[in-house]
């Protein structure tokens, strides 16, 4: 797995969205945030991470997505649970995946992060091919970010304690460390 100058994955699907921005001039890529996501909550495969993502989400498909009318949101990547990656904004582009964060003291985290969202809750489990395809991806990420090291990978929750609670008590970090770097 490579990641060219652009920021782009050369073995991810590419679905390049239009919620994104410039990270500010000079600033420092050094912070990769886990997140998980299902859409409904707790069903997978489905067609409406894509859709949240790309912009065009049905707000009448199901009743809980009447709270996601208007949300702009977007992660880098969205890893299935087959495995597959998606890309939807290019590292170098600030994606809009942390909300109101902080980290080590210093606010609006999607400025320096990379946000990475696991399809899932959090309390089902990953799957092997995720984890597989999120190491690869985490390792490529530290070769390409080197400010990007183990200290510095965290969940949504540890960004937004008592906001976000994900990727949850079913994200297996001793797993996931033991396959990096």
């Amino acid at each position: 797995m490579k990641i060219n100058s652009f920021g782009v994955v050369d073995t991810a699907i590419q679905r390049p969205c239009t919620h994104f921005d410039e990270r500010p001039i000079g600033e420092l890529i050094s912070l990769l945030v886990i997140h998980n996501i299902s859409l409904p909550a707790g069903q997978f495969a489905t067609p409406y991470v894509d859709d949240l993502f790309m912009g065009c989400i049905d707000h009448q498909a199901h009743p809980s997505f009447s709270d996601l009318q208007g949300l702009r949101v977007s992660a880098h990547c969205f890893i299935k649970r087959c495995g597959e990656i998606v890309q939807y904004v290019p590292f170098s582009k600030r994606a809009w995946h942390a909300g109101r964060s902080e980290f080590l003291g210093r606010s609006q985290c999607n400025d320096f992060s990379i946000g990475i969202e696991l399809e899932g809750t959090d309390t089902t489990p990953y799957t092997q091919n995720q984890y597989n395809a999120l190491q690869s991806l985490t390792n490529a990420l530290t070769n390409k970010y080197s400010a990007i090291t183990q200290e510095r990978i965290v969940g949504h929750c540890d960004i937004a304690p008592g906001r976000k609670s994900d990727p949850g008590e079913s994200f297996d970090w001793q797993f996931y460390f033991a396959g990096l770097f």
